[in-house]
């Protein structure tokens, strides 16, 4: 009994059965890669995904769209589509991150035939990681300009102001007779950001840019600088940032919906915003809407979850975190509608127009309509700054992820040589995107952030979630995918999950894809139309990312050798390093995959590294008999 305690206690050592790669009897040499790094607080990971999550959408296009598509009605094919789409292509997403540490590219291991579906992932990251800090720097731009005792867009009279701009607060204050007939005049917030922030007077189209708006360029600046120095350190230093900027968001928002709700004329608007038209749920085009509101809202393709999860403990509890993440969303959503159309159904009574006159979606609610809202209220600044920190704070948890993504994405493929120097890397990539983003500042920057806007994560982002889906259930295989997760969670997907991976979510998306392209429009902002060349060059922008999957297919097929069929079946097959990156979490034919690995037992390993078996190695044990029947299954019908 003395020994056996005495055992127990010693020191663990690396079993002789099993050689890690970084042992120096081993293979590989004594060089390892510096460590990836993991969340260093319960709940980094919970709100980074909220925060990634709960974006500028959430404010800016659920309300517009939940009123233009049913009001109250629309939450019908909204959650219906968030069961269908949106919770099993998120809980892929992590689960694919978390059981092998990897990033969007290396993730591809699983069948590295298929890596061009992770190279499209990041261009189109990329591409939208450009654009979206640009809104941030807009965001910056009014929340400086918020910083005064008087709104300066809340008067005519300014350099910048025409003579058909029309003033509320001295028709008001002469007593005139509203309504007003407003056909042919504009608002001083209008004007304030088309003619002074925009300064959209200056080009004639997104073929003449103009001269850079300083302002502008100072405050995108700044954003880059803020998200450089947010993401330093990896999730280290981000997870630490979103305890503060996924959660300050909601009390700002519960600020916005009380003060709203409050005010005379708060009902007309919510009236309008949640009256149920169901004769609108006849209509294909409102469950095209609901899924393209969760597709988007939930971030899903873009490689941020996924990069996320892969810094988890590999039993982290993904599933839970899955349901807390996206019905969580889906509330926001639905809070952000009751906070803006409050103030907006205040701000029609107040112009004595209806409330479909001052809705507004996109730039045009948060930079315009919103703005124009704040100076009707008391104390106007206080809030107009109050809404713009929403914004920001809302703005930069989404670019930290798409900024992690790409970072990862590109570290993990070269880990001995960018790992160690990931914050010089970070600030590399910043200072790229920085630049490319230049002719966003430019008077006619718009346009070209419209341009990305419609075409950077349009039809190539469903290309690249329907490829994931396919991939993963069809080649990889759903019995595999399902033991995977049993071994990580220890339990596996129910008949809800399967379904929808299998039928249900693939089918979703290819029917949002054709509608797209079906229902394909030139892109416009205002009474602009974009020449052909622009909508070429906004076409072949989506299309790269779709060409990234047969290109990465060449390069695969000609890694391997043999004839055509072998080698796409060679090439399709999971890399023998492909599962979970500690040695401890492999078993099954995982544990084989090790390099200098002799035994095809786990279990042993376990009890003489760690004395004893956890609950999470019985799901080991049962994993592994499932495997060996699996095997004795194929070698009787051979």
């Amino acid at each position: 009994m003395k020994k056996i305690r005495q055992q127990h206690l010693r020191k663990p050592v690396t079993p002789e059965l099993l050689v890690s790669p970084s042992s120096p009897d081993g293979d590989l040499g004594s060089e390892c890669p510096e460590d990836r790094g993991n969340w260093t607080g319960r709940l980094d990971f919970l709100l980074s995904c909220i925060g990634y999550c709960v974006g500028l959408g959430n404010v800016w296009r659920f309300p517009y769209r939940a009123y233009t598509n049913g009001g109250g009605a629309f939450l019908v094919p909204y959650f219906i589509m968030l069961a269908i789409c949106g919770i099993p292509i998120f809980f892929m997403e992590l689960s694919l991150g978390q059981f092998s540490s990897l990033g969007p590219l290396a993730v591809w291991k699983i069948s590295p035939l298929f890596k061009g579906v992770g190279m499209g992932t990041i261009l189109i990251v990329s591409l939208v990681a450009i654009y979206y800090n640009m809104i941030i720097a807009y965001v910056l731009f009014y929340l400086f300009a918020s910083l005064t005792s008087d709104l300066p867009w809340q008067h005519c009279g300014n350099w910048w102001n025409t003579e058909l701009c029309l003033d509320h607060h001295v028709l008001k204050a002469g007593n005139a007779t509203f309504p007003v007939n407003t056909s042919n005049t504009v608002s001083p917030s209008e004007e304030y950001w088309s003619r002074y922030v925009l300064h959209i007077q200056g080009s004639s189209g997104i073929g003449d840019p103009g001269r850079i708006r300083w302002n502008l360029c100072l405050c995108l600046l700044l954003s880059w600088t803020i998200v450089y120095l947010c993401i330093l350190k990896g999730v280290k230093s981000s997870g630490k940032v979103v305890y503060f900027t996924a959660t300050f968001p909601y009390l700002i928002l519960v600020m916005l919906l009380v003060r709203g709700v409050t005010l005379e004329g708060a009902w007309k608007g919510i009236r309008f915003y949640l009256t149920p038209q169901f004769d609108h749920l006849l209509s294909s085009k409102v469950w095209i809407e609901a899924a393209l509101q969760i597709f988007y809202s939930l971030g899903v393709g873009f490689g941020g979850l996924l990069t996320f999860a892969s810094y988890n403990t590999f039993h982290q509890n993904i599933y839970r975190d899955t349901f807390i993440v996206t019905l969580g969303n889906a509330v926001t959503s639905i809070l952000a509608g009751f906070a803006i159309f409050s103030v907006l159904g205040y701000m029609s009574q107040e112009l004595g127009v209806p409330v479909n006159q001052v809705a507004k979606a996109g730039p045009g609610l948060a930079f315009v309509v919103y703005p124009q809202a704040m100076t009707m209220l008391p104390l106007s600044p206080f809030w107009s700054f109050l809404f713009f920190f929403m914004l920001l704070t809302l703005g930069l948890d989404s670019q930290f992820a798409f900024m992690e993504t790409i970072v990862t994405a590109v570290t993990d493929e070269f880990p001995y040589y960018l790992r160690p120097k990931k914050a010089s890397f970070s600030a590399v990539i910043c200072i790229a995107l920085f630049l490319m983003g230049l002719i966003l500042t430019t008077e006619g920057g718009m346009y070209w952030l419209v341009l990305l806007d419609d075409y950077s994560a349009g039809f190539g982002l469903m290309v690249v979630v329907i490829a994931t889906c396919l991939v993963v259930t069809r080649v990889y295989g759903i019995k595999r995918f399902c033991r995977d997760i049993h071994m990580m969670l220890g339990f596996k997907p129910g008949p809800y999950f399967r379904a929808c991976w299998m039928v249900l979510s693939p089918a979703t998306m290819m029917a949002l894809l054709v509608y797209n392209i079906i229902k394909y429009q030139p892109s416009e902002y205002g009474t602009y139309r974009f020449p052909t060349w622009a909508e070429a060059l906004g076409i072949l922008m989506g299309l790269f990312s779709c060409l990234m999957i047969p290109a990465g297919m060449l390069v695969a097929v000609l890694r391997e050798e043999g004839t055509l069929w072998e080698r796409f079946q060679q090439a399709s097959r999971p890399t023998m390093d492909w599962g979970p990156s500690l040695e401890e979490n492999r078993t099954g034919a995982y544990v084989a995959s090790l390099a200098g690995s002799q035994s095809p037992k786990p279990l042993m390993v376990h009890m003489r590294k760690y004395g004893g078996i956890t609950s999470y190695e019985n799901t080991a044990v049962e994993v592994d008999r499932e495997m060996e029947e699996e095997e004795e299954e194929e070698e009787s019908m051979m």
